[in-house]
């Protein structure tokens, strides 16, 4: 006969309570730095509130997005970098809010692992909190699973949830988008959070370690130039909406590049006529091109090539609406405009991207 154990602990089977409950100290004032008229940030309930009435909405839509980091955590792992990669995830869904000209109201993350570090976990969240606060949101909860067997100890995976809310009538896109209307693009910050699977495969063909100097950005690691955070385009693109009555469509221009994503917001019968050579190709996609020997239009299906957003104004306001975002931060190309468009292909490529290192 065996002896049998009987005193078995959520902790011997790999789950630290403690480590939970230090985490939720160490996250709360960051949490709290994200209160906004309508929610004051507190977390350890079974749920978060929201006022709309108190945040100023009179007859509200709401807007709701989800969304991950995907393999750019590999890299966040492999280097022990976490402070950006909160920001990305929530770049991720409240750009897509502010497609539909929606302000974002609030977010809740999803933390999952195989064995809780407080400290590296913290760090996370703390760009989570970055992220929210230069959107105006507020965090308002959240979930941290600590899941050994189906985590390795060291990775862990992200997800985001973000809701916000437009006054009914003002949602984008606007049903008069017609021909002869302007394409602009918004300067992206790099890769932002799309094509990694590719961007991780062409940094193994290179031969490069995480900690040696990026190629195309000598003054920072490889590691740490990939993992630079995806531009949150909120503020500066509600502003443009709001004072100048010209926007009629945005685009967040993530997987699928071009390609895929501005046809997602134009009606049926219209396409997009872009010219390449206003296109600000970023150092960066120019060494992925050249190391990875990718072609032009793969390039411009996979990444966003140096151009995270998309909008699309009315011709006579294009310079207005390019002044405000300009005054906003944000550096603004000419793409192109918008034309008629008969079957599949919806968007027009004239010229050819600057890929040259």
């Amino acid at each position: 006969m065996t002896d049998r154990k009987n005193s078995l602990t959520y902790a011997d089977a790999g789950v630290d309570i403690d480590a939970g409950n230090r985490l939720v100290d160490l996250i709360k004032p960051m949490v709290r730095a994200t209160a906004r008229p309508g929610a004051d940030a507190e977390i350890g309930g079974f749920g978060g509130l929201f006022d709309l009435k108190a945040a100023g909405f009179k007859d509200p839509v709401l807007v709701a997005a989800t969304d991950g980091v995907g393999t750019k955590v590999k890299i966040a792992i492999e280097t022990k970098i976490h402070t950006g990669i909160g920001i990305d995830l929530v770049a991720m869904s409240v750009n897509d809010l502010v497609v539909q000209g929606a302000e974002p109201l609030f977010f809740l993350d999803y933390f999952a692992c195989g064995k809780l570090d407080p400290e590296a976990t913290a760090a996370i969240v703390a760009g989570v909190a970055e992220g929210c606060r230069e959107s105006g949101c507020a965090l308002i909860g959240g979930e941290t699973a600590e899941m050994p067997g189906l985590y390795k100890d060291g990775d862990y995976d992200l997800a985001g949830f973000a809701v916000g809310a437009a006054e009914r009538g003002t949602l984008l896109p606007t049903k008069d988008i017609a021909a002869g209307d302007v394409v602009i693009g918004l300067a992206s910050s790099g890769v932002h959070s799309n094509g990694y699977s590719l961007v991780r495969k062409i940094v193994e063909v290179s031969g490069l370690g995480w900690d040696a100097p990026a190629p195309f950005a000598p003054v920072m690691t490889l590691g740490g130039a990939l993992l630079t955070p995806t531009r949150l385009y909120v503020k500066s693109c509600l502003r443009a909406i709001r004072e100048t009555g010209a926007v009629k469509a945005l685009a967040h221009i993530t997987g699928g590049g071009f390609t895929d994503n501005i046809p997602r917001v134009l009606p049926n019968g219209l396409g997009v006529r872009i010219d390449l050579a206003e296109l600000k190709m970023l150092p960066v996609f120019k060494w992925l091109a050249a190391q990875g020997g990718i072609a032009e239009r793969e390039m411009l299906r996979t990444f966003n090539c140096g151009v995270g957003m998309v909008a699309i104004v009315k011709a006579e306001a294009a310079q207005r609406v390019t002044d405000v975002l300009m005054s906003s931060g944000e550096t603004v190309m000419p793409l192109g405009q918008v034309i008629a468009a008969d079957g599949d292909e919806r968007v027009v490529y004239d010229n050819q991207l600057d890929m040259k290192p």
